[in-house]
C-alpha cells in the first residue's frame, strides 16, 4: 500500500517594507516620501543621496522645509550621523525639496 501526501502550494512570501524614520519630526514610512543624507565611507564627507542607494551610514527626513529647519535646529543628523554638518547640506537638502515639488507640480500639470 503506498500512502498519498497531501501537497500543499507554496507559501506565497509577503515582502516586507523597511520602515524607515524622519529625524526631525520621528514620523515613520517607506523611503519614497523622504530624503536621504548619507556620511560617506572614511570621513569623505556628507552628502545628500536622492536616490538612497549609496554606501555608506545613512539618516532621512521628510520632503519638508520644516524638517529641514528643525532637524538643523536640534542637529538631528549630527546626533545620527556621529559627524559635523556643514550649512551646504542644508541648503542641498532645500533644493532638493523645491525641485523633487516642482517636478511633482509639472508631472500633474502636464497629464
Amino acid at each position: 500500500m503506498t500512502s498519498s501526501v497531501a501537497v500543499t502550494p507554496a507559501a506565497h512570501k509577503v515582502r516586507r517594507v523597511p520602515v524607515r524614520t524622519c529625524v526631525a519630526c520621528r514620523t515613520t514610512g517607506g523611503k519614497r516620501g523622504l530624503l536621504r543624507v548619507v556620511r560617506l565611507p572614511e570621513g569623505a564627507g556628507v552628502v545628500v543621496d536622492p536616490t538612497g542607494k549609496m554606501s555608506g551610514r545613512g539618516a532621512y527626513v521628510c520632503q519638508t522645509p520644516e524638517c529641514v529647519t528643525t532637524a538643523q535646529k536640534r542637529k538631528a543628523f549630527e546626533r545620527s550621523l556621529k559627524v559635523a554638518i556643514t550649512e551646504t547640506v542644508f541648503d542641498e537638502l532645500r533644493i532638493a525639496i523645491t525641485d523633487d515639488s516642482t517636478e511633482k507640480k509639472g508631472a500633474t500639470t502636464m497629464s
